[in-house]
């Protein structure tokens, strides 16, 4: 991992139904090679975390309405992606929202070519799906939270490299 890993907020968002919004992503010159990944992204200048996620969440899903909790996992991570090699810091927040319709109208040029819709999935179907879901092991995480409450600090996640 490089010496600065690009500082990155997600968010773990929730609908009344207790379902997770995810992303479903793509290699943009690979179109087969998919997986779904939560909400967010970097941070651009001297934002805040909780900042960044906030618009991450409104250009990506269009979803402006939440309430914003808790960071409940953290993890580093190191992948290829787009020609180059990504080092990330990921923090993931807590999220609800009772606007499920979403709007990925500000997706950025990049995004435009590697993301390909949007999902409500309940807790279940995630356990269920054989698709590559990020961060791994997902479906357990989720499934601890929805069970037992956020973590009274974040949990550190072990790290991934592709």
């Amino acid at each position: 991992m490089s010496a600065e890993p690009r500082r990155v907020a997600r968010v773990i968002l929730l609908d009344s139904d207790e379902r997770i919004l995810l992303m479903h992503g793509h290699e943009p010159d690979d179109p087969a090679k998919t997986w779904w990944f939560t909400p967010g992204g970097g941070l651009e200048g001297d934002e805040t975390r909780e900042q960044a996620v906030l618009r991450e969440l409104a250009e990506e899903t269009g979803i402006t309405q939440l309430d914003l909790g808790p960071v409940l996992w953290r993890r580093t991570c190191s992948f290829p992606f787009d020609g180059r090699r990504w080092d990330q810091d990921e923090w993931y927040f807590l999220g609800r929202t009772a606007q499920t319709a979403t709007d990925p109208a500000g997706l950025t040029e990049l995004e435009r070519r590697s993301v390909s819709g949007l999902r409500w999935w309940t807790c279940a179907e995630l356990e269920a799906t054989r698709e590559t879901v990020y961060p791994t092991r997902l479906a357990g995480l989720l499934r601890t939270l929805l069970d037992e409450g956020p973590p009274g600090t974040p949990v550190m996640l072990d790290t991934e490299i592709a």
